[in-house]
């Protein structure tokens, strides 16, 4: 009399139809990181070089290492 009460549990496509489930979340997730780390890390680090490069001076660099004795090839003048 009670196993007419209860609803048979599903045996066919559990496999299925978690996965199915499981892959969307993880596509989702996937993609939400991949944007966050696009404009959280990479514009920001590409913005970063760029202002750094637009008034970066690579003889006044040498000249400052040269000065410091970096260099065994270039002595200090």
């Amino acid at each position: 009399m009670s196993s007419a009460l209860l609803p048979k549990p599903q045996m066919r496509r559990l496999l299925a139809r978690r996965m199915k489930f499981h892959l969307f979340g993880a596509f989702f997730v996937s993609v939400g990181c991949a944007a966050l780390y696009k404009f959280g890390v990479a514009d920001p680090r590409k913005r970063a070089y760029a202002e750094f490069y637009k008034n970066y001076d690579p003889m006044k660099d040498f000249e400052a290492m040269r000065a410091a004795g970096v260099f065994e090839s270039a002595p200090p003048k």
